[in-house]
């Protein structure tokens, strides 16, 4: 079992690699999606990565209880989350506040940590830019951050991916 947490800048190519390892494994696959389709813009981006899943993989779209997504899936089965990113936003929105959103991240990562099965889980890196001007901004990005480390510290291997490239954290 190997459970990797993918890091980096939006389009670094994180959801490709997590993709390739799901590929890889030959194991059955699972894809929890977080992004929920509230523009159109949105809803195109998940229309093609539903597309471009092979057809055997098996999608569970689930903006906050990624838990009881993981949970129901089968123990020799490759999950790859996609991603951190929109499922903090989606708890922010939900108005959960950061202890209850840490709990749900120290939840899942346990869970993934004690699977049999690997995973890869996708995560932006959004504190290396500039301190936000207004207070959700700020909290967002410290959030996110903070929920990152959680998903790091149970991971296997940690993997900054920028330009398609990566760096394993040590």
């Amino acid at each position: 079992m190997t459970y990797s947490l993918l890091v980096g800048g939006a389009r670094s190519g994180k959801s490709a690699l997590a993709e390739r390892m799901a590929t890889e494994s030959g194991a059955p696959v699972v894809v929890v999606a977080t992004a929920v389709p509230e523009d159109a813009e949105m809803a195109a981006r998940i229309a093609l990565h539903r597309h471009a899943r092979p057809a055997s993989w098996r999608t569970i779209e689930e903006p906050t209880d990624v838990a009881a997504a993981i949970a129901e899936v089968a123990a020799d089965t490759f999950v790859v989350l996609d991603c951190l990113t929109l499922w903090v936003s989606n708890l922010v929105a939900a108005e959960l506040d950061d202890v209850a959103v840490l709990r749900r991240a120290r939840e899942v990562a346990g869970l993934l940590a004690d699977r049999s099965g690997s995973a890869a889980v996708v995560s932006n890196e959004v504190g290396s830019g500039i301190v936000p001007v207004n207070d959700l901004a700020r909290r967002y990005r410290d959030l996110l951050g903070r929920v990152n480390i959680e998903f790091a510290a149970r991971a296997d291997r940690t993997l900054l991916v920028v330009a398609g490239r990566t760096l394993e954290l040590r």
